[in-house]
Order: C-alpha cells, then structure tokens, then sequence
C-alpha cells in the first residue's frame, strides 16, 4: 500500500524526524514524504535517498506572523494525486490545516503533541513569560485557535499519541473527546541494544539546542557537582544548534565558560553520538516537560543510566532508583544524583544493566509494526477506507 506522510518542517535531527525515517524504512508499505521545509542538510542524511517532496515553502521562525503565515499557506496546500490510500500526519502543532484540502483520503494523526503553547501548561506558562508586553495577544490568539483546532481535529479518521503525556494533553485539550486514543512508543533499534563496559569520567548531555531542553540546568548541576565534590569530571553536551536558537547557544557558552572542564559538540554524527553513549558514565536530560524523549532510551541502551527531570516523558521511560534518577529541575537535585552515581560505581552499573532490560519494550521494530496493523485496518486489502 502506499501512505502519504506530511509533517510541515523536516529540517532537524529531532525524535520526530527520526520517526518519519524509521517508518519510511521498515514499514511494510511504501511511503511518500512531503514537507513544507525540508533542508537536506540540517536532518538525518538517509532522507535524501527517500526523496522528500518540497510543497509550498513555509518559515521555521516561531513568531506570530511566521506562525500565522505558515498555517495560512499549509491550509491553502493540496497535495498532488500520487496513488497514496492514506496520509498520515505527524502533528506538532499548526500541521492539522492540511486536512483543508486532502480529505479525499483517510487521514491518520501520528500526534507527537498537539500545539505546546496552548495544551501544555508548562510549556504555556514559560511561552507566555518569554512574551512579556506582548502576553496580551498571546492570550488573545490562544483563545481564536482552541475552537478552530478542536474543529479541524473532527476531521481525522484515527489518532496516535507517542507517550501517554501527550495523550493526557490531548485529551485534557478536549480535542478527540470519547474516542480511541492509542500510545505506540517510538524508540530504539532493538538491534543495538547492548551494554557497554566503558564508564569514563564524563556525563554527557545529548540533544538539540533550543531553549525547551533546558540545558542550562545541566551545566549549573555539574558546576555544582563539581564544586561539592571535586571530582574530576567531565560535561560533554552534544547536538545540532537549532537555527533559531542563536542566542540561547551564546548564552550557554558564557555560562559553561565558568569551568574548563564544560565541551560542547556542534551537529555530531549518529556515530559520534552513539560513541559518547557507550563511553560516558551516565546521561543527563534536563527538558522542562519533554514529550517523551528518545535520548534516555538511547542512554539504556548503551547500559547508561539516566538523570532526569521529574515531569512528562521520562516518568514513562526512566524507572525512578532503577535505570536512574528523576528529579526536580533543580540544581542542586541534579547534582546530588550525580555525586551518588559517581561515588558508587556498581551501582552505576547495576542501573546501566536494568536499564538493558527495561529498554527493549521501546524499540522502532514494535512501533513500526503498530503503526502497519493500524494502517492495514484504516485502509484494508480492498483498497476502500474502512468504516
């Protein structure tokens, strides 16, 4: 069968470009990507082979107009008549408009979270924080855009959420009331799980840099780590810069100029990231209230435990005292596990291999196969939608 798969940016190495490769490459179907800012360069290489489909372009900014101008132009796109019996959205926001104008097929959302400015109140309080003066017309178009979404949600035929936070958020949003709202958990390539026996002095911070990941939390833990302990560590942060975070990436260089002892590794290679896994002694994830988050996953599965912030994602995938630590986002949380780690290293271990083990429930070869059966049921062998 062929599927569309629309998602308006692919422009990042992220969890969500990540999904959209993962599927196109182990799905039993033949899958047609499109985007309305693709850049070869910024994501995952193997895309390029697949062919991503340039529609009409869109900005990557997040200001109000950018954000109004992109959800005018994706309502305003029909996507070309290529065969495909399904398309499956990969929704993180203003991407519902394209149901405007593709109704002619079913249309299944692969719900990576519906719009964080307005259903998630963490990340709606920062947001509003970071508006100041300007609070006034954030409220102002959060109230015009809550019914307008709820509107365009009718018109999906199913929905997939990728942790139960983001279903909570769903549903609390009150945008898919009453109706079946499946988890499929992306993850890991249960091919490479394996535990790594190398603990070198160094935590490693993984993921892109944008304001949302919190990072400077990791680096004020681990000077205060350093600082109680003494200990001769190291604080690799690693990940691409995104395009709109500038400012933020000077911000955290002036502060992590406070200790030598701080490196940050600009737009590393899968190979590079999955070497400083294997090598680091444990990994840290500082994001406020992250969707899910792959990088712990990725952690376990170099037999690493994980830091982690208390709050959203990783209360489904960290097991609190088992395969590492979650904590309050606070420094001093933070630096206390860490001090804990790194004075006890067989219980490092002992998590790394818990972690071994806990893993294996996230893996891309589970999440794939869900994601087929469920298409094989939207759009079974006749050809004819179900239903």
């Amino acid at each position: 069968m062929r599927v569309a798969i629309y998602h308006p940016w692919i422009y990042l190495k992220s969890g969500l470009e990540r999904t959209i490769l993962e599927l196109a490459r182990r799905s039993r179907h033949e899958w047609i990507l499109y985007s309305s800012h693709y850049d070869a360069a910024g994501s995952y290489p193997e895309l390029r082979s697949m062919g991503v489909r340039q529609l009409d372009t869109v900005s990557v900014q997040r200001n109000y107009g950018a954000v109004l101008g992109a959800a005018w132009r994706i309502a305003r796109t029909r996507l070309p008549d290529d065969g495909a019996q399904l398309l499956v959205l990969c929704c993180d926001g203003v991407g519902s408009f394209i149901t405007l104008r593709n109704r002619s097929r079913p249309i299944l959302n692969l719900c990576f979270t519906p719009l964080r400015a307005v259903y998630d109140n963490e990340y709606r309080q920062r947001h509003l924080e970071r508006q100041g003066r300007r609070r006034w017309l954030a409220r102002v178009v959060e109230a015009v855009y809550r019914p307008l979404d709820r509107w365009l949600w009718r018109r999906f035929d199913a929905v997939v959420c990728i942790s139960e936070t983001v279903r909570e958020r769903v549903r609390s949003g009150g945008l898919w009331p009453g109706r079946e709202l499946p988890v499929y958990y992306p993850g890991i390539d249960a091919d490479r799980v394996r535990a790594s026996a190398v603990f070198e002095d160094f935590f490693f911070l993984p993921g892109r840099v944008m304001w949302t990941k919190n990072i400077e939390l990791g680096i004020e833990a681990f000077l205060a780590f350093r600082k109680a302990t003494g200990r001769p560590f190291r604080l690799l942060i690693a990940g691409m810069v995104d395009p709109k975070a500038g400012p933020y990436f000077e911000h955290l260089k002036r502060l992590a100029a406070a200790d030598g002892s701080i490196e940050f590794q600009v737009g590393p290679s899968d190979a590079q990231m999955h070497e400083s896994y294997e090598r680091c002694t444990a990994v840290l994830f500082t994001a406020f209230n992250e969707d899910l988050g792959l990088t712990p996953m990725e952690a376990m599965a170099s037999g690493k435990p994980v830091i982690a912030v208390d709050r959203g994602g990783p209360r489904e995938v960290v097991k609190h005292g088992v395969t590492g630590y979650r904590v309050a986002a606070e420094p001093a949380a933070f630096a206390a596990a860490m001090a804990e780690l790194t004075a006890d290293p067989g219980r490092c271990r002992s998590m790394g291999a818990a972690g071994i083990d806990h893993v294996r429930r996230f893996t891309w070869q589970r999440f794939v196969a869900e994601m087929d059966d469920l298409i094989d049921t939207l759009v079974p062998a006749s050809g004819e939608p179900a239903g």
